[in-house]
C-alpha cells in the first residue's frame, strides 16, 4: 500500500500537470479570441459596452421595469459612434450588427478605422488585456476548483492512512498481547511440569530412605536371631560332655 508522502508526490505532479494543460487551454481560447476580435473589428470597449447593456437588461428585469421604459432608456443614450468609414463611398459602420457590403467580406477590417493606425495598434493591444484577465480569472478559478480537490483528496487520504495505521497498531498490539498470554502460559506449564518433577523425585527419594531403613532394621534383627541361636548351640555343646563327667565321678 502506497504512503502519504507517495501520495503527496503523485497528487503534486498531477496539479503540475492539470496547471500546465489549463495554461495551454487557456491560451487556445486566448488566440481564438483574438482572431475573431480581429475578424469582426472588435474591441474590449465593444465587449464591454455590450456587457454593460445585458447586466442593465438583466437588473432591469429584477427590478420589474417594463419593456417600454427599457426601451426609451436605451433610446436615450443615443446611436453609437462610427468606427469604420470608406474611403470611396464616406460610408460609415459603428462596427455592431450587421457589416455593410463595402467590408463585409474583408479578413483585415483595420485599414478601414476612422482613426488610422493608431486605432487599429489600440485595438490589438487592449484585445490581450482584457482577454487575459478574462481567461486568468477563469484559469484561477479552475486552479482553485483544482485545489480543493486537491485538498479534499490529500485529507481523504490522510484520514484513511491514520485509520489504517491505527488498524494496524491495534491489530499489533493485539498480536502482542496474545503472544506475551501464549508465552505466559506456556512458562506457567513448563514451571508446573518441573515442580511436579521435583516434587516426584522427593517422594521417590523419601521412599528409598524409607526402603533403606527397613531393610536395614530387617537385616538387624535376621542377624540378632542368628546370634542368639549360636550362642545356644555352643554353650549346649559344652554343658553336654560336662554333665557325662560328672555322671561318671559320682558312679
Amino acid at each position: 500500500m502506497a504512503t502519504l508522502e507517495q501520495i503527496q508526490t503523485r497528487m503534486k505532479k498531477l496539479q503540475a500537470q492539470a496547471e500546465v494543460i489549463i495554461a495551454r487551454r487557456a491560451q487556445n481560447a486566448l488566440d481564438q479570441i483574438r482572431e475573431l476580435m480581429l475578424k469582426h473589428g472588435l474591441t474590449t470597449h465593444d465587449i464591454e459596452t455590450r456587457a454593460k447593456a445585458r447586466r442593465e437588461r438583466e437588473r432591469a428585469q429584477r427590478l420589474g421595469l417594463g419593456a417600454g421604459k427599457l426601451k426609451s432608456a436605451v433610446a436615450t443614450k443615443g446611436k453609437l459612434p462610427p468606427k469604420y468609414r470608406d474611403p470611396k463611398t464616406g460610408a460609415t459602420w459603428s462596427g455592431h450588427a450587421r457589416p455593410p457590403a463595402w467590408i463585409k467580406n474583408v479578413k483585415d477590417r483595420s485599414k478601414f478605422l476612422i482613426d488610422g493606425g493608431s486605432a487599429a495598434v489600440s485595438a490589438s493591444v487592449t484585445v490581450k488585456p482584457a482577454a487575459s484577465s478574462a481567461v486568468g480569472r477563469k484559469a484561477a478559478s479552475k486552479k482553485t476548483a483544482t485545489s480543493k480537490g486537491a485538498a479534499r483528496k490529500m485529507a481523504a487520504a490522510k484520514t484513511a492512512t491514520g485509520k489504517t495505521a491505527a488498524k494496524k497498531i491495534a491489530g499489533a498490539k493485539a498480536a502482542a498481547k496474545k503472544g506475551a498470554s501464549a508465552r505466559a502460559a506456556v512458562a506457567g506449564k513448563t514451571a508446573a511440569k518441573k515442580a511436579t518433577k521435583k516434587a516426584t523425585a522427593s517422594k521417590a527419594a523419601k521412599k528409598a530412605v524409607v526402603r533403606k531403613a527397613v531393610a536395614g532394621k530387617r537385616s538387624a534383627r535376621k542377624t540378632g536371631r542368628g546370634g542368639v541361636s549360636k550362642t545356644a548351640s555352643r554353650t549346649a555343646s559344652v554343658a553336654a560332655p560336662a554333665a557325662v563327667n560328672g555322671a561318671l565321678t559320682l558312679s
